[in-house]
């Protein structure tokens, strides 16, 4: 089971996020609603993979990241950010700060555990 934390503040997005991982069985799913809860619950979780919204109030998805990356537990742990803002540019910026994988809003959730499990399998190549 590869356990993913998933943060974004919108519930619709959580909701169809969680039945395309679901239908599959291969994800342990925690999802929080703000860059804080998941801040307070990512080091009891031990994720394998971060999903990140990136435009969220009061902490971007990239503020999230950077406050948890400060746990050596979630030092390595690859991000995947989610954004509606797929500009090249912004992409490219976020992949060369650190993202593992940028997935575009709205998103195709029948290709979503796919993508997820090719950046944990890429990760897991590089350690």
């Amino acid at each position: 089971m590869i356990k993913l934390l998933h943060v974004d503040d919108d519930a619709d997005i959580r909701e169809i996020a969680l039945m395309a991982l679901e239908l599959f069985g291969e994800f342990e799913v925690l999802q929080c609603s703000s860059g804080a809860e998941a801040i307070e619950k990512a080091v009891a979780f031990g994720p394998d993979v971060f999903l990140l919204d990136m435009m969220m109030p009061n902490m971007t998805g990239r503020e999230t990241l950077s406050h948890m990356r400060k746990e050596p537990s979630l030092g390595s742990v690859p991000a995947i950010f989610m954004t509606a803002r797929a500009q090249v540019s912004e992409i490219d910026e976020l992949l060369q700060n650190g993202a593992a994988e940028v997935i575009s809003k709205p998103f195709d959730p029948m290709s979503l555990s796919d993508q997820i499990k090719q950046v944990v399998e890429k990760a897991a190549r590089a350690t």
